[in-house]
């Protein structure tokens, strides 16, 4: 629905910018900048958030920032100096202070509150189909607290909500980072559908003040338009977990009634002893959806800090060590380093919660990591059974059977990764396990393809880049060979094939040969 202010209008579904009628010229980015700061008028937006709605948290240099602002100020007829509609706030960031007309339809369109994976607009990639279970994605809570600040805690209980939901098993939960695509973005629900392959799609609000919390929220029967719930909740903030226990359990009638009636299934979660940790953890989380060097250090930090409030919180000490062993994995700590707190941590949060899906999945990594590979394919499995949707733990079990030389299974198993969260910052590194299944399977053209598209999505992807050079190498690509060669050099400057032999923990020697072999055709030495 278009959005009105002075003599501009913004058509968000066709992409438009119109001054009088007539369309006015510009770039993708500096569109989504603009509907952004729109469609949040009411707050003041920082530079994190920014970064985090159109560029998906990539790092983003200062000037291209102003270079966009400034561009997104002429396409309105604003300026720097003038700033009628483009306000800078000092040391907090902007705002639209324009007078906006609108009319959402609330069934149709929603503005689900964040980060923004591609700069291009996934509309034109085909609807997918549904599943043979009932579909659902739950879409971020759109923080009302009128507080940036705040925005971690909407996130926090939508993302504990998609918990509890993927622990029932009759459901095909969409995984969080998909779902968080559409966060900051007026969507329609029929749209948001059709892109993630489901029937039933969750929206709500929070509204926290001072220690009490408004939690609304509402499930949407997409094929027909209709709401089949809604609700509203008034509580202290201490009864917080509850609320979320009453909001599933309300999901779950709403959409198969005779199965909750079967089952007497109350999705429960085991709440942390102290209020200021789960905050922390729920900071921490949005810094590892990134994706980056950066927001892992972050991230770690606060997950330590919330780990010294509360020692026995299961879930801050899984993510904690599932961050160790990613780091490692994407060669931004040494391995021989990052291992050892990771498997600690992920002990330390098996022996609190034994129930926690990230504790199994961080211990499965860093046992892959050291080369205990039944007992990594075991807590991969134990991760799966307790939350069959966790779209991280499939990926890095299809890891850890590629490593096995199990690639069928492990090509399977990225797949599930995929289709579980189509929309994810962790695609490229699903896309690149499957690449390397392919090529453990002697299938180098489509290894090749899967990495490029690993690449594409993230052009620092090391692992993707290895397989490519390898791929290319078995397939007497000489050309691609070597000049994926050259990529990968600037990637990881310390490959070599004694780095290769040494920390890939490849089980099978005739795997660990095959890899060699291939890094020699392509010129690694």
């Amino acid at each position: 629905m278009p959005l009105s202010f002075g003599n501009y209008e913004i058509d968000v579904e066709r992409r438009e910018l119109r001054r009088a009628q007539s369309p006015v010229h510009v770039e993708p980015q500096v569109f989504d900048l603009l509907v952004h700061l729109v469609q949040n008028r009411d707050r003041v937006v920082s530079k994190d958030d920014l970064i985090a709605s159109v560029w998906g948290g990539r790092i983003v240099s200062d000037s291209t920032l102003t270079s966009r602002i400034n561009a997104a100020r002429k396409a309105v007829g604003d300026s720097g100096g003038d700033q009628k509609l483009i306000r800078t706030i000092a040391r907090k960031g902007l705002r639209f202070v324009g007078t906006v007309s609108a009319q959402p339809n609330s069934i149709e369109l929603v503005n689900a509150g964040g980060p923004q994976a591609n700069e291009a607009h996934e509309r034109s990639r085909p609807a997918l189909p549904l599943p043979d279970r009932p579909a659902i994605a739950v879409l971020p809570f759109i923080n009302m607290s009128g507080e940036p600040e705040q925005e971690y805690f909407s996130d926090g209980i939508s993302e504990d909500i998609i918990t509890a939901l993927s622990k029932l098993r009759w459901f095909f939960v969409i995984a969080r980072n998909s779902s968080f695509i559409y966060k900051g973005k007026a969507i329609h629900l029929k749209q948001v559908a059709e892109e993630l392959g489901v029937g039933y799609v969750v929206v709500g609000s929070v509204r926290r003040g001072g220690d009490r919390v408004r939690i609304t929220a509402q499930l949407n029967d997409v094929a027909t338009g209709s709401h089949l719930w809604a609700e509203r909740y008034d509580r202290g903030i201490a009864d917080v977990f509850a609320v979320q226990d009453e909001i599933t359990e309300a999901i779950v009638a709403a959409i198969e009634p005779q199965l909750y009636a079967a089952e007497s299934f109350r999705a429960k979660r085991k709440p942390p002893d102290s209020m200021d940790a789960w905050d922390l953890v729920m900071r921490a989380l949005s810094h590892y959806w990134r994706v980056t060097r950066e927001d892992s250090v972050v991230a770690q930090a606060l997950l330590e800090k919330a780990t010294s409030i509360d020692p026995n919180y299961g879930q801050a000490l899984g993510v904690l060590a599932a961050s160790h062993t990613f780091s490692a994995h994407m060669g931004w700590v040494d391995m021989a380093t990052a291992v050892p707190i990771a498997e600690r941590a992920a002990q330390a949060a098996i022996r609190a919660d034994s129930e926690d899906p990230w504790a199994h999945h961080a211990l499965g990594c860093a046992y892959l990591f050291t080369r205990r590979f039944d007992d990594s394919l075991a807590e991969f499995e134990v991760a799966l059974r307790l939350n069959p949707n966790f779209s991280l733990a499939q990926g890095y079990y299809g890891l850890a059977l590629s490593y096995c030389g199990r690639w069928e299974e492990a090509n399977a198993a990225a797949g599930r990764a995929l289709r579980l969260s189509p929309r994810d910052p962790f695609s490229a590194i699903y896309y690149g396990i499957a690449a390397y299944a392919q090529f453990t399977g002697a299938n180098y053209e489509e290894a090749m393809r899967l990495s490029r598209e690993g690449i594409r999505q993230r052009g620092d992807f090391v692992g993707a880049h290895r397989v490519l050079t390898a791929a290319a190498g078995m397939a007497g690509q000489d050309d691609v060979a070597g000049a994926a060669l050259r990529e990968l050099r600037r990637a990881q400057p310390n490959i070599s094939l004694a780095w290769i032999a040494s920390e890939m923990p490849i089980k099978q020697d005739a795997d660990r040969e095959h890899y060699l072999e291939a890094f020699r055709r392509a010129g690694l030495d």
